[in-house]
């Protein structure tokens, strides 16, 4: 008998898509304050109709809560929902007239979505949700010598480090960020780059650990503090926007202390978990005074 959480994935991610408005997929745009365009609206509701799909047919056959742990089902829609609410909400559409909005939007793509998709492990949801003679091929195609050798160099701390780096500082320029600002599709690339960067970033300080993660972590945090504290000291507007400087230097302060606050904290988390593991356990029976 088959359980009643197994469903098919293409009938769910359809009925995902049968959500959007239809004025949205003829011409997209905005509607009441939230951003329609349906190249944004269609990859995030794919991946979330394929997880939801994996996840009930991996429930469905291995029983609720094997395979994948509902606290990581939690954190997926919790990214999943935090990343929507950055790319669709009235916070993107809000980000066009002020840079505080804009960095909010960043912020909520780099520091908070990012590492919560990390946590949920989603790949395995997304397998189980293709039939079960398709996976092996999905599995051999993802195992071939150069994309081994590319994800290999990808989850290097330092290497991860370093992109993460980049985007984040070349986004920033004054000519490429303004070129975000008018250009949609330059736009969608900004936030694509941080929020890929951003994942193989997280992957990578998740996976490999130790002190070179914390290093990693600690130096983005830095850096991206010193950014902030650029745009907020800086005597004049560095952007095309239209909003006083004080929206600037409102923006500065998010990436200075809230965003910097994230990847400290999560340093200083790493560290002690690193610290705990190479700390030898006591022996039975130390510690307590015999007479």
């Amino acid at each position: 008998m088959r359980s009643a959480l197994t469903f098919r994935p293409l009938p769910a991610v359809l009925g995902l898509l049968a959500l959007l408005p239809t004025d949205a997929m003829a011409h997209g745009g905005t509607e009441g304050g939230w951003f329609s365009e349906p190249w944004m609206l269609v990859p995030l509701l794919l991946a979330a109709g394929l997880y939801a799909a994996g996840l009930a047919r991996l429930w469905g056959s291995a029983g609720a809560g094997r395979g994948i742990r509902p606290w990581q089902a939690a954190c997926y829609a919790a990214g999943w929902l935090t990343l929507a609410g950055a790319l669709v909400s009235p916070l993107h559409v809000a980000g066009t007239e002020s840079f505080a909005a804009h960095m909010v939007e960043h912020e909520l793509i780099m520091a908070v979505a990012a590492p919560l998709l990390v946590l949920a492990r989603p790949v395995g949801a997304y397998l189980w949700a293709f039939p079960r003679h398709a996976r092996p091929a999905l599995v051999g195609g993802f195992r071939s010598r150069p994309l081994r050798a590319a994800w290999r160099m990808l989850r290097d701390p330092v290497v991860a480090t370093v992109l993460h780096g980049v985007a984040l500082w070349a986004w920033h320029l004054p000519a490429a960020f303004n070129a975000a600002l008018f250009d949609e599709g330059m736009h969608t690339l900004q936030h694509a780059s941080f929020l890929v960067t951003a994942l193989f970033f997280w992957w990578a300080m998740r996976e490999r650990g130790g002190g070179l993660a914390v290093l990693c972590l600690f130096a983005t945090s830095v850096h991206g503090t010193l950014l902030g504290a650029l745009l907020t000291i800086a005597p004049r507007p560095l952007y095309a926007y239209a909003a006083p400087l004080e929206d600037q230097q409102l923006a500065g302060l998010i990436m200075w202390v809230p965003a910097g606050m994230v990847y400290a904290g999560a340093a200083l988390a790493l560290c002690a978990r690193w610290i705990e593991r190479r700390i030898p356990s006591p022996a039975p029976g130390d510690g307590i005074l015999r007479p």
